[in-house]
């Protein structure tokens, strides 16, 4: 049996894409809508502009946690690449993808760990189910769809 290492959420927010980014987009908001409950907070002035960013949030474990964005298409992709302080990044990637819909936006979660090298990180991988993912979709489309 394959084992998957790509797990996806979706579903349709009923706000504009451009609100949602911004709730992406900029760290300092993450721990408001991060379905993992894992992310404490992060520090104001990161707002991501372009891949080869890198910003940094604070796990609830009280660890920094640096990120290098890997793709960005303004108001409709974003994905980074977590990574100790110092070391170099395990391989696993968080991703999202935003698609204009009559109604709203198609907001599209995506945890990657294909690449995934260091095998003492396999179980938590393993772990982050679709259910996680659509749990921070939910929470994105509350604050988006408040603001809308």
């Amino acid at each position: 049996m394959t084992e998957t290492t790509v797990v996806t959420s979706e579903r349709v927010v009923r706000a504009p894409a451009e609100a949602i980014f911004e709730l992406i987009a900029d760290p300092a908001r993450q721990p408001e809508w991060d379905g993992n409950d894992n992310l404490a907070v992060a520090e104001q002035g990161q707002r991501v502009r372009a891949v080869g960013d890198v910003f940094t949030v604070t796990l609830t474990k009280g660890t920094p946690r640096p990120n290098r964005v890997v793709a960005f298409e303004e108001g409709r992709v974003i994905a980074w690449r977590p990574a100790p302080t110092g070391e170099p990044e395990p391989g696993h990637e968080w991703r999202w993808e935003l698609e204009p819909v009559e109604g709203g936006t198609l907001v599209r979660h995506v945890y990657d760990w294909t690449n995934l090298t260091d095998a003492k990180r396999f179980d938590k991988a393993r772990s982050t189910t679709a259910e996680h993912l659509a749990a921070s979709i939910s929470r994105l489309a509350a604050l988006a769809e408040a603001g809308a």
